[in-house]
């Protein structure tokens, strides 16, 4: 599948739940790109590697890690498994957090935008991200008219409920709609998409493992 040309900035609002008594004037995209650039330079790549193996152009990853431009969700997900590591470590601070219940207040939030006016994809962690974790679930919050892009698979698992709206999801060759309160699951070693194809937003409760986003 062609890469994507997007150079707007798809990661938007916080990349994580802000640190009591701390400032930054760092954009999000900016943020990302360096630590897409500091994970690069831990495996010893080059930037032209790195490239090759996400599937994208050398100079769109070099904007990237610039942080003028960002990826899309897809895209991202590209980079991460090139570089041994999955989305959430990229855009979320790692919690050290003791209590096992987290406040809806709380939750760590990173938004995609799609590239199409007033669309965009909303992750809400559910689970605070943690080295060697082995389980991951999210509110994936779409806007009408979202879609996740590129076709991705990795291994693993995932299942998903849909809270509110419609979603649209094509698990290899197939393409199903589910409306709130049904479920799917499948073996994420299949290619997967989903999109919201309707004027409503969409909330999907989805859990995979290992962590992917």
């Amino acid at each position: 599948m062609p890469p994507s040309t997007n150079t707007r900035p798809a990661v938007s609002g916080s990349l994580n739940r802000p640190e009591t008594g701390t400032t930054s004037s760092l954009t999000p995209a900016t943020i990302l790109g360096g630590r897409i650039r500091h994970a690069r330079t831990l495996r010893g790549l080059k930037l032209k590697q790195l490239a090759q193996e996400a599937g994208c152009s050398e100079s769109m990853l070099s904007k990237i890690e610039c942080g003028s431009a960002s990826p899309s969700l897809a895209m991202l997900h590209r980079i991460a498994q090139s570089l041994q590591t999955n989305v959430a470590q990229l855009t979320t601070l790692v919690d050290t957090r003791s209590s096992p219940i987290m406040r809806s207040a709380e939750r760590p939030v990173v938004q995609f935008d799609s590239g199409n006016d007033n669309s965009s994809i909303r992750l809400e962690r559910l689970v605070p991200p943690q080295h060697g974790q082995l389980l991951q679930g999210d509110i994936h919050v779409l806007q009408p008219g979202t879609s996740s892009a590129d076709s991705i698979q990795h291994q693993g698992e995932e299942m998903g409920y849909v809270l509110q709206g419609s979603l649209s999801i094509t698990i290899g060759e197939t393409s199903y709609q589910l409306q709130a309160g049904d479920s799917f699951y499948f073996a994420s070693e299949q290619s997967h998409s989903y999109s919201n194809p309707s004027e409503e937003v969409t909330k999907v409760l989805w859990v995979n493992t290992p962590p992917t986003f």
